[in-house]
């Protein structure tokens, strides 16, 4: 059952909120989303065509929170659009990573909705020190997602370096998504955070390329050198986004 409300927008049951999402999916964007790591349940709705359904529905934090605990691919998906993380706890966060479906989820839902609430950066440490990739992922990709959208001041530059220092340690010993957050780390400190910029570049020069299994898709794992010295020449050293969303 859809409801239409003052602003414009449509309030949906989550049963209602499910089906739409399902006629939108096709098996090819199923088998897409699979060679990307993502896991059954999944209807395949490209990012294209689930922006105007949640368009319609506008901020629903409570479907929000009802999708996610679906556990379907696409379903967490919209759920990152419709929430509201000025509401969500660490629990809640700490919740939706034991539940992501994939590790895309984690990276690309659960750590970009985290550098939102203040408290994204304490729990973003807390899961680069635990034992679970997908956490420890999520963890460096929220750090990214910070360090694009605050300010300079906001940072400590000494704990900074010191995680340019671990990556630098580490890197090619981590599991194969980790490798990738923490080499992506390197790149946003590089660009976005000034005060580290000829640190990160020492940094993305010592460890080198970095091996990323991507399966069966086209993606490759840049190297950060490269990257950084292809936003100074464009001009891009300092850049943040708005907010982490963007």
């Amino acid at each position: 059952m859809a409801e239409v409300i003052a602003n414009g927008g449509i309030r949906l049951d989550l049963a209602s909120a499910m089906s739409k999402l399902e006629a939108l999916g096709t098996e090819q964007t199923r088998k897409t989303y699979r060679n990307h790591g993502a896991q059954e349940p999944l209807f395949g709705v490209t990012l294209r065509d689930m922006k105007p359904l949640a368009k319609k529905i506008k901020k629903d934090h409570a479907l929000a929170m009802e999708l996610y605990a679906t556990g379907n691919y696409d379903a967490q998906t919209l759920a990152g659009i419709l929430a509201k993380p000025d509401k969500m706890t660490a629990a809640d966060f700490e919740r939706w990573m034991e539940t992501a479906n994939c590790r895309a989820t984690a990276d690309y839902v659960v750590a970009v909705r985290l550098a939102e609430p203040d408290f994204g950066e304490e729990l973003a440490d807390r899961w680069i020190n635990s034992e679970d990739e997908y956490a420890q992922s999520a963890g460096w990709n929220c750090y990214c997602r910070l360090l694009r959208s605050r300010p300079d001041e906001q940072f400590d530059r000494g704990k900074l370096n010191k995680m340019l220092q671990r990556v630098v340690r580490g890197i090619h010993g981590q599991s194969n998504w980790v490798k990738y957050a923490m080499n992506n780390f390197v790149i946003s400190v590089g660009i976005s955070y000034l005060p580290l910029h000829k640190e990160a570049m020492k940094a993305a020069l010592k460890i080198g390329a970095v091996s990323v299994d991507h399966g069966n898709t086209s993606c490759k794992t840049p190297l950060a050198a490269d990257s950084l010295r292809k936003a100074e020449e464009k001009q891009r050293l300092g850049f943040k986004k708005r907010n982490a969303r963007c």
